[in-house]
């Protein structure tokens, strides 16, 4: 589980590759993870693939088994959430929703100086990971794209957006430039996903006048 957790929906071939063990052993436990509901079968989004036979199946969380990680809480987050809404109305649950993502401009400085070496979407998901998001950056055509493997929120941003609202407006602020959300946990989806695209060199606005 925590393969998939970290890396996301993955195939048996795959899991079985990352951990060292043979596809029958990945296989027989999968089996028991899916009789326990803690993951789910999935066929690829993509029909295309190559080769011949059907593509092979992902294996991803699912609520249940994203519950072992730090979310047995969610009841109690829940309610307090909507009390607030009751007393305080909308700005009071965007204010807590800020607050809760605070940490992402207090760490982004301080892990940046540590690490140098990293770029900002890479400082940014170490800034996540450290808690407990598991994320990770991709490279795009038009730019970056952070993955967060994990949400230790997202039972609680299923009825409360404005904590995944809150998250990108902080992502958006440390990086100083405009980020657009693409997937969440919260909304069903097997990873959160932001768009971090470049930002236009003055050369290429002149290309693209020209």
């Amino acid at each position: 589980m925590r393969s998939i957790l970290d890396n996301g929906p993955s195939t048996a071939a795959a899991l079985a590759e990352r951990l060292d063990l043979t596809p029958a052993a990945v296989r027989r436990h999968l089996d028991q993870l899916l009789e326990d509901g803690t993951i789910e079968a999935r066929e690829p989004r993509s029909a295309a693939h190559r080769g011949r036979g059907r593509p092979a199946k992902l294996f991803a969380l699912t609520e249940a088994g994203r519950d072992g990680f730090d979310q047995q809480y969610d009841d109690l987050a829940v309610q307090a959430l909507r009390f607030l809404d009751e007393t305080g109305g909308d700005e009071a649950v965007r204010a807590f929703a800020e607050r809760r993502f605070a940490f992402v401009e207090e760490r982004f400085d301080v892990v940046r100086e540590t690490h140098p070496q990293l770029t900002p979407a890479e400082v940014l998901a170490r800034v996540f990971t450290d808690e407990g998001y598991a994320a990770s950056v991709r490279d795009l055509p038009v730019g970056e794209q952070l993955c967060q493997q994990h949400c230790p929120v997202s039972h609680v941003a299923h009825e409360f957006p404005q904590l995944c609202e809150a998250e990108t407006q902080a992502i958006s602020r440390v990086l100083g430039r405009h980020v657009q959300r693409l997937a969440t946990i919260a909304h069903g989806d097997g990873v959160c996903t932001t768009c971090i695209p470049d930002i236009p060199t003055r050369k290429t606005k002149e290309q693209v006048s020209s």
